[in-house]
């Protein structure tokens, strides 16, 4: 993993409200699978566990929405937690 996606992802746990939508966009681009959106404000990706695999990010004038932010946190973690899984 590049060392600037680690930097991105240390500013989003740091302070979601401060990240740029291109820096999570990037950060989404690594972890998860684009996927296309029909002329939305949103971008989704897709996850690889079932369920509801998925994740939408939104640019809001330049900047990620908090929530957002910590949703794909949420999913980051998420595959990491399934990575070891599967090492072990």
């Amino acid at each position: 993993m590049g060392s600037g996606i680690d930097d991105i992802v240390a500013k989003m746990r740091k302070a979601p409200a401060s990240v740029r939508f291109s820096e999570l966009e990037k950060v989404c681009d690594h972890y998860f699978e684009s996927r296309s959106s029909k002329k939305t404000s949103h971008k989704t990706y897709k996850t690889p566990w079932p369920g509801n695999p998925r994740v939408n990010i939104q640019n809001a004038n330049g900047k990620a929405k908090p929530y957002q932010v910590n949703q794909v946190l949420q999913a980051i973690d998420k595959l990491a937690s399934n990575n070891m899984e599967k090492e072990e």
